[in-house]
């Protein structure tokens, strides 16, 4: 910007001080506003290739399976971000219409296998009560304090260590999770007819478009090209997700000393990836600012960190330190941090317990 009375250069202003927590979600909701012709090409953008690498793993299929298989990890990640975009939909984030966001969060959901209705409802738990120790469940990674893992028999200690083990949580789960749990409204089985009618019509829609392709390529290949690149976007969602929460430092607290501001800037990471992998992953990483204000549409998540560059040193975790959130398991009150189940070890045996 120039003075255009002396023409000479004028200084770049310093950016807005960060004000404090409780103000930030009134502050940050002028970002919220979505720009339709934006919205349009972010989904043109990652459905097109999505649709284009499908046909040509198909087209390989001749060739050879190995290049068939080099197209999977791309096609993965298009589908997370087909994915994300429904997320934002689910936030009513997308665009400014309600029914339009949910229109095409519903088609989304059909390519994702989640129920958008159903997933739109846990998921707004989850971010009403996440880092709430008095609330958990629902939407959540099950995460026990050191307490409540010590007071559990040698069975459900076996148990939590299987569900948080690496292979059970990044090799197992995210497949059950999508291919399995959602096929049902666990969770709300008992809360009327809308649950089960986003479960129901989402595996309808999915069993039809699947049968579809079946009859065009056969079951086969239809296997051979889906089945990769399902598998690898749902652990790659899962991840995400993960480390989103269960990072060192991030906080949970009782009731009474629960905030949603602090909860979201302080228990949710700011994951910071290297540039391809924020786009795939539609600036998701931008977490702790998700979980302020959520109407805000992903593409303009990285305005918020622009115009206020504080929020960039809180909560971050780069990508080689997400590598260490598989240890941390527990939740230790004392030292208000996640723990490892070695540490825990050490820390008993410094105490003269046993784990």
């Amino acid at each position: 910007m120039r003075d255009p009375m002396t023409d000479n250069a004028l200084p770049t202003p310093p950016p807005p001080a960060l004000p404090e927590t409780q103000r930030l979600p009134g502050v940050l909701a002028r970002y919220r506003d979505p720009k339709l012709a934006w919205s349009l090409t972010e989904i043109a953008v990652t459905l097109a290739p999505l649709v284009a690498l499908w046909a040509a793993m198909w087209a390989l299929m001749h060739v050879s399976y190995w290049l068939t298989l080099a197209l999977a990890l791309p096609a993965a990640g298009f589908l997370v971000r087909l994915f994300l975009i429904q997320h934002d939909c689910g936030h009513g984030s997308f665009f400014r219409h309600r029914a339009l966001n949910d229109w095409v969060g519903r088609v989304c959901g059909v390519v994702t296998l989640t129920p958008y209705d159903y997933w739109k409802r846990t998921h707004a738990t989850h971010h009403a009560t996440a880092g709430n120790l008095d609330r958990r469940g629902l939407g959540d990674i099950v995460t026990l304090t050191v307490d409540e893992y010590l007071a559990l028999n040698w069975r459900g200690r076996l148990r939590y260590r299987l569900y948080r083990n690496p292979i059970v949580m990044f090799g197992l789960g995210p497949t059950y999770l999508f291919l399995l749990q959602h096929r049902a409204p666990l969770g709300l089985m008992g809360e009327g007819w809308k649950p089960w009618l986003s479960t129901m019509s989402t595996n309808l829609g999915a069993a039809v478009v699947i049968a579809l392709l079946m009859w065009l390529i056969g079951p086969a290949p239809f296997l051979l090209i889906h089945g990769p690149i399902f598998v690898l976007a749902a652990t790659i969602g899962v991840w995400l997700f993960y480390v989103q929460h269960q990072f060192e430092n991030t906080r949970w607290a009782h009731e009474a000393q629960w905030s949603l501001p602090e909860a979201a800037l302080h228990g949710s990471s700011y994951y910071d990836l290297p540039l391809v992998l924020r786009w795939f992953s539609a600036n998701i990483g931008v977490h702790h600012v998700h979980h302020l204000s959520s109407r805000i549409p992903f593409y303009r998540l990285r305005e918020v960190l622009r115009d206020y560059p504080e929020l960039g040193a809180i909560s971050r975790v780069t990508l080689w330190q997400s590598l260490r959130c598989v240890n941390y398991t527990l939740w230790d009150e004392d030292a208000q941090r996640l723990i490892s189940f070695a540490a825990l070890r050490k820390k008993l045996r410094g105490s003269g317990a046993a784990a």
